[in-house]
């Protein structure tokens, strides 16, 4: 679909520009990053004198004092804030700059798009591992930590997808990643669910991929391929491929890069998701927090 260039009015312009240059040299300073995150959420959601009240002393409600307490991030738990093997250090930083983009989401100006665009765009440059420039971030993208991802320059992410980067999230220039689509980096074992591995997956540049589609942990989208609508990869997708189905399968390739592209007889993807695993430790005495307590044992000790 053909796009135009859209502007905010110029009185718009100057506030968007002059609260996320704020922002962002705040976030970019000494100053702590957690207080920094509150203190912008206090005034996102208009909350300003009932703050400033409660830190007078004076008495707020149970629901009043809740709701000031969860603008900071100190006082949020996120689910990603169980996993054994995240990098406490990096987490503790990524935890507040994801609430902020969380809580973002969760305010009007999260629709004013072109706003929107640009302050998470701004966050992305601090969360992420690398942000490249350029890049369009939708409503209710989720991440497991986002210190674990790293994008291109031009690349789109739309609506409600989620970053899975408890592994590590590897993703090109110029690549479009529809509403709904989901790309993990980690895995859970067959039989015992609480032990996990974590890979590496790679979109690569000039990618497609597409509507409520999923991509499993490990695995490579090629440059310049298109992975289908609701389409499930269980292995690398070959540059210059269309894969459809679940499992994912190749159907054809684009047309025009027939000659450079790698064939695919049968259509099958090849899993090479083991090449790509990231080995992680725990302490020899962590306590597994097991929320299941199933029993692993099958019928008759076998």
């Amino acid at each position: 679909m053909t796009k135009r260039h859209v502007s905010l009015p110029d009185e718009a312009e100057s506030g968007v520009r002059g609260f996320i240059e704020s922002v962002d040299e705040r976030l970019s300073s000494d100053e702590d990053t957690c207080a920094v995150v509150e203190d912008v959420l206090v005034d996102l959601f208009g909350d300003r004198e009932a703050y400033d009240r409660w830190q007078a002393g004076e008495d707020v409600s149970h629901a009043t004092r809740v709701r000031l307490q969860g603008y900071d991030p100190c006082n949020a738990t996120l689910e990603s804030e169980y996993y054994a093997e995240k990098d406490e250090a990096a987490f503790t930083r990524s935890k507040h700059l994801q609430w902020l983009w969380r809580q973002f989401d969760a305010t009007p100006m999260a629709d004013n798009v072109e706003f929107a665009l640009r302050f998470r765009q701004m966050l992305a440059d601090h969360l992420f591992e690398e942000c490249g420039d350029n890049c369009r971030f939708f409503k209710g993208i989720t991440f497991t930590y986002g210190h674990n991802i790293t994008i291109g320059d031009n690349t789109v992410v739309h609506d409600d997808v989620h970053l899975d980067d408890r592994g590590r999230l590897t993703i090109g220039d110029r690549v479009s990643i529809s509403d709904g689509a989901h790309i993990y980096s980690h895995d859970h074992d067959i039989v015992d669910q609480t032990a996990v591995r974590n890979f590496h997956t790679v979109i690569e540049d000039n990618a497609r991929v597409t509507f409520d589609s999923m991509v499993r942990a490990g695995c490579r989208v090629g440059e310049n391929s298109i992975v289908g609508a609701r389409a499930a990869v269980q292995g690398d997708v070959p540059a210059h491929h269309i894969v459809v189905g679940m499992p994912a399968q190749s159907v054809k390739i684009k047309p025009g890069w027939e000659d450079v592209a790698e064939p695919i007889d049968d259509g099958k993807l090849e899993n090479r998701q083991h090449e790509r695993e990231i080995e992680y430790d725990v302490p020899a005495d962590f306590e597994v927090f097991d929320e299941f307590q199933r029993d692993l044992s099958p019928p008759g000790g076998r």
